[in-house]
């Protein structure tokens, strides 16, 4: 079962479209921010012209949603899995760990960039020693 959602909602100061696809049991997710509203027209546009480009978070388990059998039950397991599955939807989940994981990779990268900085630094400061010594 394949499916894609586009949810678009005001989220103070900026409009933003959550795309959510379903592939074979996985959910993945992305984000867009719009700025101003957007038209009904300019969404569709935007779907065509830019869905392929998008960047999706990394696939994660999707629940398959089964009807219940009558309101109380259906009630009941929605309370049940409220009270288990933390803060917010299964898309606001997969992009908060997309953000986790962009934020742990950002801190691997600059730590690299400040390491490689200071052993140029080192360097350049041994050379200069060097340099200055070179006559006695």
């Amino acid at each position: 079962m394949n499916e894609a959602r586009l949810t678009v909602f005001f989220d103070e100061p900026f409009w933003i479209g959550v795309f959510e696809r379903v592939e074979n049991g996985t959910l993945s997710v992305c984000k867009v921010t719009f700025g101003a509203e957007p038209k009904d027209y300019e969404v569709w546009d935007f779907v065509l012209r830019s869905y392929a480009k998008l960047v999706f978070s990394p696939p994660v388990a999707a629940d398959v949603r089964l009807a219940a059998d009558n309101p109380k039950r259906r009630a009941r397991n929605a309370r049940k899995k409220l009270a288990g599955a933390g803060v917010g939807t299964k898309a606001q989940q997969v992009l908060q760990r997309q953000r986790e994981e962009q934020k742990t990779e950002r801190r691997v990268k600059t730590r690299e960039e400040r390491e490689a900085e200071e052993e140029r630094r080192f360097a350049l400061k041994q050379r200069k020693r060097k340099e200055k010594h070179r006559g006695h």
